[in-house]
């Protein structure tokens, strides 16, 4: 298991939340929460989407990113999921980590101050270096698109 330091800056309206944690010994993302005003909670709606500030930003180191991914037990129980899932932070971002939620349950669900709403994955990158080509190896897929391995041509 590799170890990165990432260095976080808390903001003042996330001044008295938990950074983000793991939950788990052999969790692979660690938990975002809401840094909403306590006063000032969220009601999403079915079908509605909303930015949630999480009160913190990050320096991760180069050649690292942040996704930001959905929370299970949200997504089955109520049907909130990550709307850009997953969300990339750069390793150049330097402002709030924010969370893209949207509601595709049948209840309007109350996201408030400190709630876990997502997941935060560090994760390298690989940067590509792209060569333009007059023609492509052959596969046995080939052009195939969505949907198309695993399909009997009969």
């Amino acid at each position: 298991m590799t170890v990165v330091t990432v260095r976080v800056l808390r903001l003042p309206h996330g001044a008295d939340l938990p950074l983000p944690a793991y939950q788990s010994e052999l969790a692979a993302g660690l938990d975002l929460v809401a840094a909403l005003p306590a006063d000032a909670p969220i009601a999403l709606a079915p079908g509605e989407r909303t930015l949630v500030p999480t009160g913190i930003a990050l320096a991760l180191p180069p050649a690292y990113e942040a996704q930001v991914r959905p929370r299970s037990g949200l997504a089955i129980r109520h049907g909130i999921t990550v709307l850009n899932t997953p969300g990339t932070i750069d390793a150049d971002y330097r402002g709030e980590v924010q969370v893209a939620l949207v509601n595709f349950g049948r209840e309007t669900i109350r996201i408030s101050r400190g709630m876990r709403i997502a997941q935060l994955i560090i994760a390298p990158v690989s940067r590509a270096l792209l060569v333009e080509t007059e023609t492509l190896d052959d596969t046995s897929r080939g052009g195939g698109g969505f949907g198309s391995t695993g399909v009997d041509s009969r």
